[in-house]
C-alpha cells in the first residue's frame, strides 16, 4: 500500500490536503508533535470521506510530500466529534515492525491530546488490532 505522508515526526505543524489530488489547503498548529511520519492511504476512502489516515512507525526520517510503500501491522480505533476515524498503523516495506506495548502508548497519548488546543473537540480510543484487522480495513476502503 502506498502511504502519502502528511506529518514529519517531531512537527507541530498539520498540513491539510485535498486528499484526492494531494492539493495543499494549509496549514495548522497542533498541541502535541507527531510521534511517527502520518499520512494516509492512497486510492482509498475513509467513512469520513477522506483517505484512511495512517501512521507509519518506523525511525526513518520521512518527509512531507513523500510518497512510500508500506506493509499494515495494525489499526487503532478513534472516534473524532462521533465519526469514525481508524488509523492504520504500517511500517515500511521490507522493514521490521513491530506495535509493541510502547508505540501504544505513544500513539494513545498523541491522539488523545493533538487537539487540545480546540475546544469541544472529542476524541475516544478504542482497541488496538493486529495486522489481519489492518489488511480487512483497508480492503474494505479502498477505492474500485
Amino acid at each position: 500500500m502506498k502511504v502519502f505522508i502528511q506529518n514529519e515526526t517531531g512537527s507541530f505543524v498539520r498540513h491539510d490536503y485535498n486528499e484526492k489530488t494531494l492539493e495543499l489547503l494549509g496549514e495548522s498548529r497542533v498541541s502535541r508533535a507527531f510521534p511517527f511520519p502520518y499520512g494516509f492511504l492512497l486510492d482509498t476512502t475513509a467513512p469520513d470521506g477522506d483517505n484512511v489516515d495512517c501512521f507509519v512507525l518506523t525511525s526513518k526520517r520521512l518527509r512531507t510530500g513523500q510518497i512510500v510503500d508500506c506493509e499494515p501491522l495494525g489499526l487503532m480505533e478513534k472516534i473524532e466529534d462521533g465519526e469514525e476515524d481508524h488509523k492504520v498503523l504500517a511500517t515500511l516495506y521490507g522493514e521490521e515492525g513491530t506495535l509493541d506495548d510502547q508505540a501504544r502508548k505513544i500513539l494513545t497519548e498523541f491522539e488523545t491530546h493533538v487537539f487540545d488546543h480546540i475546544l469541544g473537540k472529542t476524541i475516544v480510543l478504542g482497541a488496538f488490532h493486529g495486522r489481519e484487522v489492518a489488511l480487512r480495513y483497508v480492503e474494505a476502503h479502498a477505492s474500485s
